[in-house]
């Protein structure tokens, strides 16, 4: 219907038939539909909400990017279904708006929004009528309008337009894909440079402490000639220096992973096994913490072409992660399972979990939550698992731990026969 169609109805509502009027309502209500489909079919998401911020129409592409339910959704303030927007800012703008939003429910999706508010134009009709009697003519901010008709008398008609605000319009996109482009093509830049330095940082700190490792050796020799208690002092400063240069060696050694792994050697492994060798590594700990921890392993998961080196210190940088974060008589649960196309390892612990301002932040080089972390931990779990063409995911909530889930791919082998006939072409009987 054109513009304006429906200021026309309401005028000459007491000169149109009943009949005409249903005609009429009959019109709008098919074309509503047509615009609810067409809204439906489009991939951005839409969210129309009042003048007070409750939403009066949502389409199923924002649905699906919030988890809304669209008979919930209707009636309900937009900032109660979609948490952590802060809608009230938003909403006292008096112009559009566009932002860029991180969500995690029911995805980790990038989104960006664009928010405009919904005016009507209100044109009130001010009648005045010069009669015989005589009256004086008010004044008027508007453009008059003359009418004269045989018989009639005059009349002028003043407009007055207005504008009156009646909600806002949001347009959501999905920009995860460009977005995490962007992040990829950053990390990929901030690696380069750190493989620069790592050479430098190989050769400056390396060759020190395979110096200092062997003057070590000669001082132990020297201090065996000493008396005994001599010699057990010194041999403890001894060992002390000893424990310091393996701990820089160590760091040496994980910064290099991080930025440099080496090509993994695949072999066909057993990921339950690889997740056993890895639990029993820390059987001192849990046993002294009085951890439990629960393994769900599928027993019919098929053999990965896996480095079992580099997957099981993938498992162990996963698991110290969880145990740091967990308390005394905490639970770690570790499950496998596979769908049509991968094998999963979920590692869920009851720690502290993680903002969601920090888990945005977990695979930044250095990046740490913990006083004494290096921030390299998951940065080598996920360089690892990305080697073996798979991908790894982190939820969490603040207080209620983490479930970090690795995806490695499996190629399936078997063959199944289909029946006789396509669907185009069903078979007889």
């Amino acid at each position: 219907m054109k513009s304006g169609f429906l200021e026309k109805l309401i005028g000459r509502l007491g000169r149109i038939a009943p009949e005409e009027v249903q005609n009429y309502l009959i019109r709008l209500a098919e074309e509503k539909g047509f615009f609810e489909t067409v809204f439906n079919a489009i991939q951005e998401g839409i969210i129309v909400t009042d003048s007070n911020g409750r939403i009066t129409y949502v389409n199923e592409a924002a649905c699906e990017l919030f988890g809304l339910e669209s008979e919930d959704a209707i009636g309900k303030r937009l900032d109660e279904r979609v948490r952590g927007l802060d809608w009230d800012a938003l909403s006292h703008s008096e112009g559009a708006i566009s932002r860029d939003m991180e969500i995690f429910y029911p995805q980790n999706r990038f989104i960006n929004f664009y928010i405009v508010p919904l005016t009507i134009e209100r044109r009130a009709t001010e009648d005045k009528i010069d009669n015989e009697a005589g009256g004086s003519r008010a004044s008027w901010t508007g453009k008059p309008e003359r009418v004269d008709g045989p018989g009639s008398e005059s009349i002028d008609h003043k407009i007055d337009i207005s504008a009156r605000h009646v909600g806002h319009a949001m347009i959501l996109r999905d920009i995860t894909e460009s977005r995490r482009s962007a992040e990829q093509t950053i990390e990929s830049e901030r690696l380069n440079a750190l493989t620069l330095l790592a050479a430098g940082v190989a050769h400056e700190i390396g060759n020190p402490l395979n110096s200092l490792h062997i003057h070590l050796q000669l001082m132990e020799r020297k201090v065996r000639e000493l008396d005994d208690r001599v010699q057990r002092e010194l041999q403890e400063s001894i060992d002390v220096a000893r424990a310091e240069i393996a701990r820089l060696d160590s760091i040496v050694t994980q910064f290099l992973r991080a930025i440099r792994p080496s090509k993994p050697q695949l072999h066909p492994e057993n990921v339950n096994a690889i997740v056993d060798e890895a639990v029993r590594f820390f059987a001192p700990e849990i046993q002294d913490r009085e951890i439990v921890v629960e393994q769900e392993l599928r027993s019919d998961l098929p053999l990965l072409q896996l480095d079992r080196d580099q997957m099981k210190q993938a498992f162990y940088n996963v698991i110290k992660n969880s145990f740091e974060a967990m308390k005394r008589r905490n639970v770690l649960r570790i499950r496998t399972d596979r769908d049509d196309t991968h094998v999963l390892v979920s590692f869920t612990d009851t720690g502290v979990g993680m903002s969601a301002e920090n888990l945005s932040r977990v695979f930044e080089p250095y990046f740490t939550t913990k006083s004494s972390g290096t921030g390299l931990g998951l940065l080598i779990v996920r360089r690892i698992v990305r080697e073996h063409g798979g991908e790894l995911s982190i939820e969490s909530s603040e207080g209620k731990g983490l479930t970090l889930t690795i995806r490695l791919p499996y190629i399936d082998k078997r063959v199944r026969m289909l029946e006789a006939g396509t669907p185009e072409t069903p078979a007889t009987q």
